[in-house]
C-alpha cells in the first residue's frame, strides 16, 4: 500500500508514536530531556513518591534560569536563587543525571548548550520545561516545552502523553533587505498572525529566505514560534544542518554518523503533503522591526509610528491598544524613532550565539553608547569565542558590561533587572509587563538593531547608520 505524501512534523510524530488512547492522545517516546533549576518541583513529585529516573542518560541538567552573571560565584545571588540552583546541583546528582552547572566550561542557556553541544539532532522528540524549546526544531527535530508534571513524567517513564497538534507551514519566499534578519522575521509573522494565530499548530518553516538563513538565525526564527502561539517550530535538516552538526562533541561520530546522515537525508516534507494552514510572506517587505506594546504581536517595522487607539477597528483594539501605550508611556502617532531607552540588554536564548554578538559588535565598533547596557553570552563557550575574536573589547570600550553566561536580564530571575519605569532595546522574546523587572517597559530588536538604539540613545533604524 503506497504511503500518503507526510510533512516533516508527521514524519516524527509517526515514529515516536508508542500508542494513542481513546481520546486521542498519543503517547510519545521522548529522545531528549533538558532539565533547569525549575525542575525542583518535577524531582520533588518523583521524590514523594519513590521513584528514580527511568532513563538518566536521556536527561541532562543545565544551570541557566538563576544562575549569576557577574561572576560565577554563587555567594553573590540571594539566599532563594542559591537554594534553586543548590537542588539543581543536588538533583541530578543524586539521579545520576548530567550537570553543566556553573563550574562547568560547557555551562550555557540550555536552548543554546543543546545544539551548540551536539544533543540536539534531527529527528528526535525533545522537551524542556521551558517555552522557548521550539528552539530545538531548527535543527529539524521535534522540540517542545512542558510543565512542571510533565516533566515530572518523562523524568519517571520517558514517555509523554500529548494530542498531536494541526500543521502551520510559514513560507519566506525572495529575498531580505540588508538589515533585516531572523527577529524581525519572526516578529513580522507574529505581529501579522497576533499572539494566538498559531495557536494549536505545529509550525514548518521554509521557502528560499529561510533556506538561505544560518542556522543560528533559523534558531533564533524556531525560538519565536511560542510567541505566536505554535506549539513547536521545525525547519527541515539540509548541508547546513550537517555541517553545523559534523564533530560537535555529542553528535554521532563514525559509522554512527553516516548511518544517522543517511535517516536525516530522509526528514523532509514530502511533495504534495497536506498543511491544515499555510501563510507566505516576501522577504524584501519585511523591515526592521521592534515591539511598541506589551506582548511580541505588538511589533511594526522601525519607520512607523505609536498606534493610535482613536483609529482601532473595535472597542476592544482601542482598549487593548490603550492599555499598552500606558504600560510603555508612549504617545499615539509618535515615531518610533523618537522613542529614547534607558539601557540595553544583548542576550538570552533568541539571540545571545556569536553570531548574533558579531552582528552587534559590528555597529558597535570604534562607538561609544549613549546609554548603559549588559552583554550576556548564550554560554561559556560563546563568551570564550567572542573574546578570542576580540568582540568583549568593543563592547567594553562602547561602554557596555561584559557578563557570564545565563538567562539574565531575559526574565530577571538571577537578580538582573530594568528599573521600573525604565525602558530597555532588548534582544530577548518576550515584552511582558513586569518580564524584565516590576514595571520594566521592554521593547524587543534584533541584536543590530539594540546596538544602534544604545548608540543613539533612542530606538533606530539600524539602516540609516549603515548608509
Amino acid at each position: 500500500m503506497t504511503q500518503l505524501p507526510r510533512t516533516l512534523f508527521d514524519k516524527i510524530w509517526d515514529a515516536h508514536e508508542i500508542l494513542r488512547n481513546e481520546s486521542g492522545q498519543s503517547l510519545l517516546w521522548i529522545d531528549r530531556h533538558f532539565v533547569h533549576e525549575g525542575s525542583f518541583h518535577a524531582f520533588n513529585k518523583l521524590n514523594d513518591r519513590g521513584l528514580k529516573v527511568a532513563h538518566p542518560e536521556r536527561t541532562t541538567g543545565i544551570a541557566d534560569h538563576y544562575v549569576p552573571t557577574r561572576g560565577r560565584s554563587i555567594k553573590v545571588v540571594t539566599d532563594k536563587v542559591r537554594s534553586v540552583i543548590e537542588q539543581l546541583e543536588h538533583n541530578t546528582r543524586a539521579h545520576g543525571v548530567s550537570l553543566f552547572g556553573l563550574d562547568d566550561p560547557r555551562q550555557g542557556i540550555v536552548h543554546v548548550v543543546g545544539p551548540e553541544q551536539g544533543i540536539t539532532q534531527p529527528g528526535l522528540v525533545m522537551v524542556c520545561g521551558d517555552s522557548h524549546t521550539s528552539t530545538h526544531g531548527a535543527l529539524g527535530a521535534l522540540a517542545f516545552g512542558i510543565g512542571a508534571s510533565e516533566v515530572a513524567h518523562v523524568l519517571a517513564t520517558q514517555t509523554l502523553w500529548q494530542t498531536k497538534p494541526k500543521r502551520l507551514r510559514i513560507k519566506v519566499e525572495g529575498r531580505l533587505r540588508p538589515g533585516v534578519g531572523a527577529k524581525d522575521i519572526a516578529l513580522a509573522w507574529i505581529s501579522r498572525l497576533g499572539a494566538d494565530g498559531a495557536r494549536g499548530y505545529a509550525i514548518e518553516y521554509a521557502g528560499e529566505v529561510i533556506r538561505d538563513l544560518s542556522v543560528e538565525a533559523r534558531l533564533t526564527l524556531c525560538n519565536l514560534s511560542i510567541e505566536g502561539g505554535g506549539r513547536c517550530g521545525m525547519i527541515a535538516p539540509d548541508e547546513k544542518t550537517l555541517a553545523y552538526l559534523k564533530s560537535r562533541p555529542l553528535a554521532p561520530g563514525g559509522k554512527d554518523w553516516e548511518r544517522a546522515v543517511e535517516y536525516w537525508r530522509t526528514l523532509n516534507t514530502d511533495e504534495g503533503a497536506r498543511f491544515d494552514r499555510e501563510i507566505t510572506l516576501r522577504g524584501e517587505e519585511i523591515a526592521p522591526q521592534v515591539t511598541w506594546g506589551v506582548s511580541p504581536e505588538e511589533a511594526l517595522p522601525i519607520d512607523a509610528r505609536v498606534p493610535d487607539p482613536a483609529l482601532a477597528s473595535s472597542q476592544a483594539e482601542a482598549a487593548r491598544i490603550r492599555d499598552s501605550l500606558d504600560y510603555m508611556g508612549l504617545i499615539p502617532g509618535q515615531p518610533l524613532t523618537e522613542v529614547t531607552v534607558d539601557s540595553v540588554f544583548i542576550g538570552s536564548c533568541t539571540n545571545a550565539r556569536i553570531e548574533d554578538l558579531r552582528a552587534a559588535a559590528e555597529v558597535l565598533k570604534g562607538q561609544r553608547c549613549k546609554v548603559p547596557g549588559i552583554v550576556s553570552p548564550g554560554s561559556t563557550l560563546v563568551k570564550r569565542q567572542a573574546e578570542e575574536e576580540g568582540l568583549d573589547r568593543i563592547f567594553t570600550e562602547a561602554g557596555l558590561e561584559w557578563r557570564e553566561s545565563g538567562c539574565s536580564m531575559c526574565v530577571g530571575m538571577n537578580g538582573d533587572q530594568v528599573a521600573s519605569g525604565e525602558r530597555c532595546a532588548s534582544t530577548t522574546n518576550r515584552n511582558f509587563k513586569g518580564r524584565q523587572g516590576p514595571g520594566a517597559r521592554t521593547h524587543l530588536m534584533s541584536p543590530a538593531m539594540v546596538a544602534a538604539a544604545a548608540l543613539t540613545g533612542h530606538l533606530t533604524d539600524l539602516r540609516e547608520l549603515t548608509r
